[in-house]
């Protein structure tokens, strides 16, 4: 089983997953036996290669599925099993508790995400809805993430268009610190800091890639990468798992109208998006907001990025957004 470590210097904790690490070994030489559907365990009718299903979205049309939900068949948490916290002197351990699945997002082997109908996508970010819903109800459980790993090739080993989630049984560090420095301007201005950027991005108007009726896509003013982008609600929510389903279609929109000014201005990058969201227990707080950052994988983080955490980005996302806002799609 695996389990999660914390580091006892920065608070960090880390989740040491050996079975993943016999998989990685031997991921490269089973790559070229998954890229045809054929072989491929996420095309339909090849249903049985897969550990059972856990939740899917039927199609309006046919028999057949739009979405489909299946646990990692080698899993960096486990929902069996009890926590056990431990400490070890000064080390802090506990079992690998949580949930990691994967979000089949089209039975069709070559299609990616963006190929797909509004309604499609709209049902992809149900299902995740759903999915983190039905996790709430696992009081282990304090946060879900949602990603995406799209042309990575240490991220992913199977091709077939696929996002996933991770239940984890401890509040990440990254987004700890979201909330700590959101809850910090909150208590000094009583206004959420999400809110107070979408206010002046919407005033100055320099780093807006696109909107839509209740969502808008922007630079973030500090991006950590070269066309780093944003898709965050217009009226105020911290957890992503509340938006009402019909605003998942705005959302769907706009996410569609993005992603394909982005794989035409960047000539279909390889890419990462993630959901941050408030942690489980965490409802309708006023100083955070749920959000979806979109990583092109356009280079490396390097020994300096590593070492200091300090970024450094070679586009400004003032001309990143003048760019993708103008490229007609």
């Amino acid at each position: 089983m695996s389990e999660l470590r914390k580091d006892p210097i920065i608070g960090r904790w880390v989740i040491i997953a050996p079975e993943r690490g016999i998989q990685s070994l031997t991921i490269e030489t089973k790559k070229n036996e998954i890229k045809d559907k054929d072989s491929c365990p996420f095309c339909k009718e090849n249903e049985k290669k897969t550990p059972r299903e856990i939740f899917s979205i039927k199609s309006s049309t046919s028999n057949n599925w739009n979405v489909r939900v299946i646990p990692n068949r080698f899993p960096a948490l486990r929902v069996e099993g009890t926590l056990d916290r431990q400490g070890s002197g000064l080390y802090d351990k506990l079992n690998g508790i949580g949930a990691h699945e994967i979000i089949i997002e089209t039975p069709d082997h070559e299609s990616d995400i963006i190929d797909k109908n509004l309604n499609h996508i709209k049902d992809i970010f149900i299902t995740y809805k759903r999915r983190i819903l039905d996790l709430k109800n696992d009081h282990r459980i304090k946060y879900v993430m949602v990603f995406k790993n799209h042309k990575i090739d240490n991220g992913t080993s199977v091709n077939h268009s696929h996002s996933q989630l991770i239940a984890t049984p401890v509040i990440p560090k990254r987004v700890s610190e979201e909330l700590k420095g959101a809850k910090k301007y909150y208590d000094y201005k009583e206004r959420c800091i999400f809110c107070d950027i979408i206010y002046q991005e919407l005033k100055e108007n320099k780093r807006i890639v696109a909107e839509e009726e209740n969502f808008i896509a922007i630079e973030p003013f500090a991006a950590r990468f070269p066309f780093e982008t944003w898709i965050i609600p217009k009226n105020h929510s911290s957890n992503f798992e509340n938006c009402l389903d019909e605003n998942l279609h705005h959302l769907a929109i706009l996410f569609k109208a993005v992603m394909k000014k982005l794989n035409k201005a960047l000539k279909n990058p390889a890419y990462h998006y993630l959901i941050h969201s408030s942690p489980l227990g965490m409802e309708n707080i006023e100083h955070y907001h749920w959000h979806i950052e979109i990583i092109p994988k356009l280079q490396n983080v390097a020994g300096f990025e590593w070492g200091t955490g300090f970024y450094i980005n070679p586009t400004s996302p003032e001309d990143a957004a003048k760019y993708l806002k103008e490229l007609k799609i």
